[in-house]
């Protein structure tokens, strides 16, 4: 457990626009793991800030954590139509990773946003709570330390997998759920299926794409992840996505893909650039986890 002196330190680095990025990237993630409700309150406090790629993993921590104190700040984010598409869309993810049931009705709500990735992203959700409440009994042997927004099919054959993933007239969360149980798994042949996913889809199941490789570290998603990183017609928050992919992929040809974009015509891909750049850095140091302790915070420029 942290001291409250400690929390708070972490807590000042986090909230300090004049702070470097990926300090307050590992800022953030210190706070995740440290957890309890003194995290999920000065994690809230973050959402007033000018960086959508800040609030967007502000969200997607409180998500991961699970906790129920944070469900007052989600709801907020999700109804403010003035936030960034790919914050709201990350506010209502969490709601569905937390996966209480007393969000339903906003969530389907939300599933006619105007937004098509907001709106999306809360039709999942209500269908991974719904999903949650028809199966209790589940397993959770993910073999990756997060929440998904959907459970991997049971189907293990992975050109049958590949087939629902790809199949645009398939509901949208059948495709999530034959991506995660690709990404679970794992291997060549199922990262070279999911790279075909990059080409097809709504802005939203790509972004999800670009995510799950970066969770796989494979170094044969590493052209799809710099191509689709390279297309500049691409939705932001698709290459946002990939380009923290690489960062996590950690090979020398991703290093060049992220140096190519580090003055993006497009904010949230340049600090995603940032960012990857750090993780490039943390994958290459042999370090246990990235922002371990706060120790790291405090050492972070």
């Amino acid at each position: 457990m942290a001291a409250p002196e400690d929390m708070q330190l972490v807590g000042r680095v986090l909230l300090d626009p004049t702070r470097p990025l990926p300090a307050r990237f590992r800022a953030l993630f210190t706070l995740r793991n440290l957890g309890g409700p003194e995290a999920v309150e000065l994690i809230g406090q973050g959402f007033s800030d000018e960086s959508a790629l800040l609030k967007h993993e502000l969200a997607y921590c409180l998500g991961q954590m699970r906790d129920r104190t944070a469900l007052p700040v989600l709801i907020a984010v999700l109804k403010d139509r003035t936030q960034e598409p790919m914050v709201r869309h990350e506010a209502g993810e969490a709601l569905g990773a937390i996966g209480d049931p007393e969000v339903l009705d906003l969530l389907k709500e939300y599933s006619e946003d105007p937004v098509i990735e907001v709106a999306e992203t809360c039709q999942l959700a209500v269908r991974r709570i719904e999903w949650l409440q028809q199966n209790p009994d589940a397993p959770d042997n993910i073999p990756y330390l997060s929440v998904d927004p959907a459970p991997p099919a049971e189907e293990s054959d992975i050109p049958a997998l590949r087939a629902t993933l790809l199949d645009d007239n398939c509901p949208l969360f059948e495709r999530y759920r034959a991506m995660f149980a690709l990404r679970n798994i794992g291997g060549k042949e199922a990262v070279l299926a999911l790279t075909e996913g990059l080409q097809c889809g709504g802005a939203l199941f790509r972004h999800e794409i670009g995510y799950v490789l970066g969770q796989m570290q494979h170094e044969s998603a590493v052209s799809g992840l710099s191509a689709a990183l390279e297309r500049f017609d691409e939705n932001p928050m698709v290459r946002h996505e990939c380009a923290e992919a690489l960062g996590s992929i950690a090979q020398e040809e991703c290093l060049k893909a992220l140096q190519a974009h580090v003055k993006d015509d497009e904010q949230v891909v340049r600090e995603s650039c940032e960012v990857a750049l750090d993780m490039y850095a943390y994958e290459n140091s042999g370090d246990f986890q990235y922002a371990d302790g706060l120790k790291q915070v405090q050492e972070c420029p």
